[in-house]
């Protein structure tokens, strides 16, 4: 039911679908946290993207792994990806044809947000899929280009700042005015799962300011095992205890 009426031909998704709770008619398709009706709002995207993914390891079907596939596909062919891979809060954002039904000033966004959020589920999501498919290398240099991304000084939050969260630059929902531009907590934990042991030991991932920064395993890190930013002192840039650079 839901890969038939909340997903366009292109395979992008309504964020609501509305039904007859006695007939099970679709009433209408909308959005309520996206720029518009027919727009493609980014978190969305990824949480189809996720919930697909995670319904085919569960069930082993087909059909989710095809929709999980598909919904991927949109995302990484879409033409306003930007270059970093974290996207805009929602794919349409301010374009000709898409028309919300809330107050949008463009003088109020002539810089569309980003949603670091969206980018870390995807990223955990691609992560996954990538070990499903025969193409799968096309999905996991897509996460690792966007936690490369996630990991930069443009995201990544010093320590002791950004209220203490990892990741800056998050977006709730815009068209109610909350949450814009903020640090989130889902962002956060789903940037840590996509790093959680899916990352090499010892991964380059960025140099800035003379120094080089890696992505390493660790153990036992507040009882989970993670993965995460060390710089080339091995000190985690999360604000982790310290760990040696060979465990």
């Amino acid at each position: 039911t839901t890969a038939k009426n909340q997903f366009r031909e292109d395979y992008s998704n309504y964020h609501v679908v509305n039904y007859d709770a006695e007939t099970g008619e679709v009433l209408n398709q909308a959005t309520c946290q996206g720029f518009s009706d027919n727009s493609a709002w980014a978190r969305g995207q990824a949480w189809a993207i996720y919930g697909y993914t995670m319904a085919y390891r569960e069930t082993h079907r087909q059909d989710f792994l095809d929709m999980a596939v598909h919904t991927a596909d949109f995302w990484l062919n879409h033409p306003n990806l930007p270059e970093d891979g974290i996207p805009y809060w929602d794919f349409n954002a301010g374009q000709e044809d898409y028309v919300p039904d809330w107050n949008y000033d463009p003088e109020i966004f002539k810089v569309v947000p980003r949603d670091a959020s969206a980018a870390a589920i995807v990223a955990s999501a691609f992560l996954e899929l990538s070990g499903y498919v025969t193409d799968g290398k096309k999905y996991s240099a897509a996460a690792a280009h966007i936690l490369k991304s996630l990991s930069s000084p443009a995201y990544l939050a010093e320590p002791g700042t950004n209220c203490n969260f990892i990741l800056m630059h998050s977006v709730g929902s815009i068209p109610h005015g909350e949450e814009i531009d903020v640090p989130l907590i889902y962002a956060d934990y789903y940037y840590l799962e996509a790093l959680d042991g899916k990352a090499p030991n010892g991964e380059e991932i960025r140099k800035d300011g003379g120094k080089t920064y890696y992505l390493y395993h660790t153990t036992s890190v507040y009882g989970n095992n993670l993965s995460l930013t060390y710089d080339e002192d091995y000190f985690p840039l999360t604000g982790f205890e310290q760990r040696d650079k060979n465990v």
